[in-house]
């Protein structure tokens, strides 16, 4: 091996790793070093590692879920767990289901939705959406046994964001590119990056056996209705469907699985 190639590769390497922690930084409240950065240029290149922070957003959730749960009882341990989450978030993606659901459900006209979508206030249809969101995942999450739960809770944060990615990938960009935080990461994607994305988005269902057919299956299902449902009212989608996409997949993951195991 040349001494070029030597020294290409560990620029290489510490470019995708600027990556993946750029796009923690962006969607976690999760401090990154200084040299990380926040460039659009840079954060164009940070959807294929939206699975990947799933993952960590899920491992964390999943920590606190057993640790609690070891001294607490009921359902304490998911709730604390959900929270823990959110917070970390910064309710990122449940500000996108809110928003999305106050726009589609109170806009008749595509304009007007996208407009009720960047107003910053909470309306009926998205407290409704955000309260029974939060709801069934709470008592999906706590009607498994914790050692199920914490491993529905890593592949679910997962694979949401890879069904969220794949959104991103099929449909087309139509928020305001002046109000909305999303733009610089809704770029368009090769398939190579879109295959990179759902390969870590599928690996940790590992943990969950034969159980997370059903939900993948399940999330296909809601993410090809919740597209055509974006592509008809609205003509692509925005960084609030996004969220929406995540947040709804991800409950549908959950049902699915419980719903298997609950049935062998």
């Amino acid at each position: 091996m040349s001494s070029d190639a030597q020294t290409a590769r560990p620029s290489g390497l510490i470019a995708e790793l600027r990556l993946l922690l750029m796009a923690v930084q962006y969607f976690t409240r999760v401090p990154m070093p200084a040299w990380v950065g926040h460039s659009a240029e840079h954060l164009s290149g940070t959807a294929r590692y939206f699975p990947a922070v799933g993952i960590l957003i899920g491992a964390i959730g999943a920590l606190v879920l057993w640790l609690t749960s070891l001294v607490l009882p009921g359902p304490l341990p998911v709730i604390l767990s959900t929270a823990f989450t959110v917070f970390i978030t910064g309710a990122f993606h449940e500000d996108g289901l809110a928003d999305t659901f106050d726009g589609l459900g109170g806009g008749a006209t595509r304009e007007r939705a996208l407009e009720i979508m960047k107003d910053s206030r909470l309306g009926t249809f998205g407290t409704a959406a955000l309260v029974l969101t939060l709801l069934i995942k709470i008592a999906a999450l706590s009607a498994m046994p914790v050692t199920i739960a914490i491993g529905v809770l890593i592949a679910g944060h997962a694979f949401s964001r890879a069904c969220a990615v794949t959104l991103l990938f099929a449909s087309n960009y139509v928020g305001n590119p002046d109000q909305s935080r999303a733009k610089v990461v809704a770029q368009p994607m090769r398939p190579g990056e879109l295959l990179f994305a759902i390969v870590i988005g599928v690996a940790p269902m590992y943990w969950c056996g034969l159980h997370a057919l059903a939900g993948v299956v399940c999330s296909l299902i809601v993410l090809y209705l919740l597209t055509r449902w974006f592509m008809q009212r609205l003509g692509g989608f925005t960084g609030d469907t996004l969220g929406a996409t995540q947040q709804l997949t991800e409950i549908a993951f959950h049902l699915a699985v419980l719903a298997s195991w609950n049935s062998t």
